[in-house]
């Protein structure tokens, strides 16, 4: 006997997408003050006003939601699992951070007592936060990075991670040969690659702490590891710019250290990007690598302001990251203001509206992950990964809402005010996965 498929649900709420992409359409937000979304199966089959979609499904459940807001799950393009405990270590810029602050922390999850429950935490707060889908620079201990795909396996989010890789210029603890490095991930990557919702990203810390032996060994993973990504770090800091080129007399900038080993394509997503040259850029452009933007991170670090104009006017794609633990949290949302206000004070600024930044903090990051097929958007057909959001009462938020006079301005309010607090409840296909019912 055929098994029936089980019966659609509708959540009923107000409606904030952005399926078409504003820096080339006006009109890209999508807005329904009564609305609905229809799925079933894991699927959206259905976006609308309430009326006309409950209309089309009148046998489906309704989850009543209406005075909350309901937006595509976020995406997370670069955040780093085992720096959460870093969070809000002040007053260092990029290179002096990491060896005082950052990789003494990172040393400590060789001990899986530790590691575990941080896995945990971590998972937990990108579900708190409404993110649903992430790449996560992973650890350089493989046993530790499996306990971190199994509490990502637990979780149902789609997350792309991997085993993060060094062979010189880091602690000792952190470095290992490109051998070994190359083994180990290729194991945790045959494991995890295209289990439930993971995939793996084969993850060389960065230029300054991996040889060409050792980004050699990364290239070989990517190859092996079809629909793997490959993820780094480029152009973050001047003096970290300047070590590369010390250190690779031969390379012309940056991103060619990257390049010759088969490490530079549409798989490719590398954070930061702050010091692109214009020959990197239209590099990047024609390989279809695309990049993490961090403005907190940036911002926190003393990095400088990323040239969002530039990476437009070349069609360089980017999506937003946290990067905890330079970053200020786990809330993309958080990360679109913050961009808002960088593009505000350039020389040359960029006035990026409410549905910009949704759409940086939703479908043009699941481009950038390869997944804009899938998710990203509220339309039907994609999965149903969603984001309830629901002011706290009494909250300045709350406050704020009851006074909009618009879709556009209720939306700006959110990714101004709406943190942690206001999650009501993430979805992944269609699965309630915070809180958990």
């Amino acid at each position: 006997m055929a098994v029936q498929n089980p019966r659609a649900s509708i959540l009923r709420a107000r409606v904030l997408h952005t399926p078409r992409d504003p820096f080339s359409d006006e009109a890209a937000l999508d807005c329904h003050e009564n609305g609905a979304v229809a799925f079933q199966d894991g699927e959206i089959i259905a976006t609308g006003d309430f009326a006309e979609v409950s209309g089309r499904h009148p046998d489906a459940d309704v989850i009543d939601e209406r005075d909350a807001f309901l937006l595509p799950g976020l995406v997370d393009t670069h955040v780093h699992w085992p720096q959460l405990g870093v969070i809000g270590a002040m007053g260092l810029e990029l290179l002096d951070w990491l060896r005082t602050r950052t990789l003494p922390e990172e040393v400590k999850l060789a001990d899986l007592g530790y590691a575990r429950p941080l896995a945990r935490d971590f998972i937990h707060g990108l579900a708190a936060n409404g993110t649903t889908t992430a790449l996560v620079f992973g650890t350089h201990f493989p046993e530790a990075q499996d306990v971190f795909f199994e509490a990502a396996a637990e979780s149902g989010l789609r997350i792309a991670s991997g085993l993060v890789v060094s062979d010189r210029d880091l602690l000792p603890e952190l470095r290992t040969t490109a051998a070994e490095a190359h083994d180990a991930a290729l194991s945790l990557g045959r494991r995890w690659h295209g289990h439930g919702r993971l995939r793996y990203a084969v993850t060389p810390r960065f230029s300054i702490s991996c040889s060409e032996e050792m980004l050699d060994s990364c290239g070989a993973v990517a190859a092996e590891l079809d629909g793997s990504l490959v993820t780094s770090h480029l152009n973050e800091n001047r003096d970290e710019v300047e070590a590369v080129l010390d250190l690779f007399e031969e390379a012309d900038d940056y991103l060619a250290t990257y390049e010759r080993h088969g490490l530079v394509g549409p798989a490719t997503v590398m954070a930061h990007n702050v010091h692109a040259t214009d020959d990197e850029l239209a590099r990047m452009a024609s390989a279809g690598t695309s990049v993490a933007h961090c403005p907190s991170s940036n911002g926190f670090l003393g990095s400088g302001i990323f040239p969002m104009r530039r990476h437009l006017d070349t069609r360089v794609g980017f999506g937003l990251g946290t990067d905890v633990g330079a970053g200020t949290g786990l809330s993309v949302l958080k990360e679109g203001l913050l961009a808002y206000l960088g593009q505000m004070v350039v020389s040359d600024p960029i006035r990026l509206t409410p549905a910009h930044l949704l759409w940086l903090a939703t479908r043009a990051g699941a481009q950038v992950l390869g997944l804009g097929d899938t998710v990203g958007d509220l339309s039907p057909g994609r999965a149903a990964d969603m984001l309830l959001l629901r002011a706290p009462e009494g909250s300045t938020l709350a406050a704020t809402l009851a006074r909009v006079e618009s879709p556009d301005h209720a939306l700006g309010a959110l990714i101004t005010l709406a943190r942690e607090d206001s999650v009501a409840g993430t979805w992944v296909a269609g699965e309630r996965v915070y809180p958990r019912m």
